[in-house]
C-alpha cells in the first residue's frame, strides 16, 4: 500500500513539472536587428585604396578608401586657369586717362594765366577809362583795350570749354573699360561655380565612413572599377540592437514607450542569458503575427510590432531570436 502511494505522489510531482515546463515563460518573442546602412560610391572610377574588412569597427567620419581623382583634378585645374586669364583679358584705362588727365592739367594752366591777364587788361581799362574822361588820351584807345577785354574773356570761355571737353573725355574713357571689364567679369561667376563643382566632385572620390559601426558585407575590393551609387560595403551599429517583438491587443495596454524589460536569449547551454532593454517604439497598426514567430493555428491573430533596444554584451547576432519579459 505504501509503495502504491508513493508511485502515485512520483506520477504527480512529474505531471505537475511537464505542465510548469510546457507554460511559456515570456510575453513576446522575435528577432534582433540592427539599422543596416549600404555605403556607395559618390564618384565614378577605379578603387585605389579601401581598408574595409568584414568584421572590422569603423569610427564615424573616417576615410576609408580613395577613388581614382586624376580626371577630376585636371578639370578642376583647367576651370582654375581660364579664370585666371580673365585677369588678363581685362582692359586697363590708367594710360589713356593719364594722357587725357595730363592735357587737362595743361589746359586749367592755360585758363589760369587767360584769366591773370585779363585781370591786366580790366585794369588798364579803368586807368584809359579815367584818362579819357579827363581829355588826357583819345578815346580810340579805350575802344582798343575794351576790344582786348572782350577777345581775352572769349579766349578764356573757349579754354574752360576745352578743359570740360577733356573731363568728358576722361569720365567717359572710365565708363567705356569698365562696361568693357564687367562683359569680361561677367564669366568669372559662372567659372567660379564651375570649380566649386568640380572641387565637389573631388572630395566625393574620399569614401567616407558615415556612422560608427562594425562592416558586415564588403561588396568591393581596391583596382575595381565602380560607379556613381554603385555599394561598396554595408554596416551597421552593433553596440545596441534592436529586438523586433510582437505583442497583442490584450498586451497593448501594458506597454509604453521607454518601459524597461527583460529580455531573455538562449546561451547556448539549453539556459537563458538576462538583459535589460528599453521600449522605443510602438506601432500603431495591428497586424497578422509573423509566419516565423508563432505557429499555424496563431497565425490569424493580430498582434502590434515593437522594437526594444538592448545593449549588446558582445553575444547578440542580427537575427538572433530573444524571448520579452513585460
Amino acid at each position: 500500500m505504501k509503495s502504491t502511494i508513493k508511485h502515485f505522489i512520483s506520477f504527480f510531482l512529474l505531471l505537475t513539472a511537464a505542465c510548469n515546463s510546457g507554460k511559456k515563460q515570456y510575453d513576446a518573442t522575435g528577432t534582433f536587428e540592427a539599422d543596416e546602412i549600404i555605403v556607395s560610391a559618390e564618384a565614378n572610377g577605379k578603387i585605389i585604396r579601401l581598408d574595409v574588412e568584414e568584421g572590422t569597427r569603423l569610427a564615424k567620419d573616417s576615410v576609408v578608401g580613395n577613388i581614382d581623382p586624376s580626371a577630376i583634378e585636371l578639370q578642376k585645374e583647367q576651370a582654375a586657369s581660364s579664370v585666371a586669364a580673365l585677369n588678363q583679358r581685362t582692359n586697363d584705362a590708367a594710360p589713356q586717362i593719364s594722357v587725357l588727365q595730363s592735357q587737362a592739367g595743361a589746359q586749367t594752366h592755360q585758363v589760369a594765366v587767360q584769366q591773370e591777364q585779363l585781370k591786366t587788361l580790366l585794369k588798364e581799362q579803368q586807368r584809359f577809362t579815367n584818362l579819357v574822361a579827363t581829355g588826357a588820351v583819345p578815346a580810340k584807345q579805350l575802344d582798343d583795350i575794351t576790344g582786348q577785354v572782350n577777345v581775352m574773356r572769349q579766349q578764356i570761355a573757349a579754354s574752360k570749354s576745352q578743359l570740360a571737353v577733356i573731363q568728358s573725355q576722361v569720365n567717359s574713357q572710365r565708363r567705356s573699360v569698365a562696361i568693357q571689364n564687367r562683359g569680361i567679369l561677367s564669366e568669372k561667376d559662372p567659372m567660379n561655380k564651375r570649380v566649386a563643382q568640380l572641387q565637389d566632385q573631388l572630395n566625393k572620390t574620399k569614401i567616407i565612413n558615415p556612422v560608427s559601426g562594425t562592416v558586415l558585407t564588403k561588396y568591393a575590393d581596391a583596382n575595381e572599377y565602380t560607379t556613381t551609387g554603385k555599394a561598396i560595403y554595408k554596416i551597421a551599429d552593433l553596440s545596441v540592437m534592436k529586438l523586433r517583438a510582437y505583442i497583442t491587443g490584450d498586451q497593448l495596454a501594458k506597454v509604453k514607450l521607454n518601459q524597461p524589460v527583460k529580455v531573455m536569449v538562449d546561451d547556448g547551454n539549453g539556459k537563458y542569458r538576462e538583459l535589460t532593454g528599453m521600449i522605443t517604439w510602438i506601432s500603431d497598426k495591428a497586424e497578422f503575427t509573423p509566419k516565423t514567430i508563432q505557429t499555424k493555428e496563431e497565425r490569424a491573430n493580430l498582434v502590434y510590432a515593437i522594437k526594444i533596444n538592448v545593449k549588446n554584451d558582445g553575444y547578440l547576432k542580427i537575427g538572433m531570436y530573444g524571448e520579452v519579459v513585460l
